[in-house]
């Protein structure tokens, strides 16, 4: 239990330094004197970094232990932010945010393998990654604002050397308080004889649902990308990054708010995957075509969805799966979330002047509506919890 502690403030400070710069670096893009186009590739290129980061993190986390990773990922971001103190030149902003995307993608995958390791009962490992969900929504909500706030006292430099001291603060913490892993020889063999019996060893090589699921997550992630674009270059100014910092802790605290609904859990996963895509569609509508509703009402909505949203997606998957390949089931969705947050600044960027972003972030959404498979009413093949996690950064 007091790993898990130090894992949870640890991700508590990671995940508010991280968020807290969301209203910081496209005012920052523009003192720079770069445009929106440039904008959008430097938002999305830490997405694309983030995929083979992703897709390393699988393999090395499970060959050498989460430790490392943890306080390398830490660090290595501290180091980059100071770096970013001192940026004079557009390019330059992109070249170290693409960086910083590689180096962040260990982070997440290190901490919930290190929280799944620390207990076999996967009722308390469900209590872990509960807790690893409640502490992102929390540094989300609080971190925009917070972010905000030091860049009116401190300015541009001031708030990156800030934001990068304490992540490299934590990684020292981290190095001196996580625990050295066992070999992974020897956790294997340990794990081996204590787990049940495989629930299929002769898994089929295809998944059993169509590859075209994966437009949902992408699509999510990319209207999701828009409205991140979006929002800084509402206005321009001091008082934009204080507002924008703001209407960022509006969407987390709306999602805070349907996270806390547990008995939402008992309605299966089809109709709150429906019920929340069609929600964030409605609210990117609103966004481009409801100027008389105020705009913390539209965001707050929005946060309501991604709370329901994105626990469900996590348990359809699991339920169209039937429990089985659920790595590769999930790596998928990564990946796709990954793209989405790619593609969704840029075309913003590209689409801006032509028409409104949150309108083809709309049609995006309503489209992937069609892809939702029939309601199966059948029992899924093996039994897995609703509650079953999955990342979302």
């Amino acid at each position: 239990m007091k790993t898990a502690l130090w894992l949870y403030m640890f991700l508590f400070l990671a995940f508010f330094d991280l968020h807290a710069q969301y209203p910081v670096l496209t005012p920052f893009a523009i003192s720079l004197g770069a445009a929106p186009t440039f904008i959008g590739w430097m938002m999305g290129i830490y997405a694309l970094t983030h995929l083979p980061g992703n897709l390393l993190a699988g393999s090395l986390i499970d060959r050498h232990g989460s430790r490392r990773y943890i306080i390398f990922s830490l660090t290595a971001a501290g180091i980059i932010l100071l770096l970013q103190a001192h940026v004079q030149l557009p390019w330059q902003l992109l070249v170290l945010r693409s960086i910083s995307g590689f180096v962040l993608a260990f982070l997440s995958p290190a901490c919930l393998a290190l929280l799944a390791s620390l207990s076999r009962d996967p009722v308390t490992q469900g209590k872990y990654m509960s807790g690893h969900g409640v502490i992102h929504t929390l540094a989300s909500v609080l971190s925009p604002a917070a972010g905000a706030f030091i860049v009116a006292n401190a300015g541009f430099s001031g708030t990156f050397q800030s934001l990068g001291w304490l992540l490299i603060f934590t990684g020292l913490m981290a190095f001196l308080s996580l625990p050295k892993p066992m070999s992974a020889t020897a956790a294997k063999a340990k794990h081996k004889g204590q787990l049940a019996e495989p629930i299929n060893n002769e898994t089929p090589a295809r998944l059993p649902f169509s590859l075209r699921l994966y437009l949902i997550p992408f699509a999510i992630a990319c209207s999701q990308g828009i409205l991140f674009f979006e929002i800084p270059l509402r206005e321009s100014g001091l008082t934009s990054i204080m507002s924008t910092g703001l209407l960022f802790s509006v969407i987390s605290l709306g999602a805070l708010v349907t996270l806390s609904m547990l008995f939402l859990n008992r309605y299966g996963p089809h109709i709150r995957v429906t019920i929340g895509v069609f929600g964030l569609a409605i609210c990117f509508y609103a966004l481009a075509a409801a100027d008389h509703v105020p705009i913390t009402i539209i965001l707050f909505t929005l946060g309501l969805a991604k709370g329901l949203l994105f626990p469900a997606l996590s348990s359809l998957f699991i339920q169209l799966s039937g429990g089985g390949r659920l790595g590769k089931v999930f790596s998928f969705q990564s990946i796709a979330m990954s793209l989405g947050s790619f593609v969704g600044p840029i075309a913003a960027g590209q689409l801006r002047t032509v028409v409104s972003p949150y309108f083809v972030a709309f049609l995006m959404l309503m489209t992937v509506l069609l892809l939702l498979p029939k309601r199966n009413r059948e029992a899924p093949l093996t039994a897995i919890s609703p509650e079953t996690p999955i990342s979302t950064v």
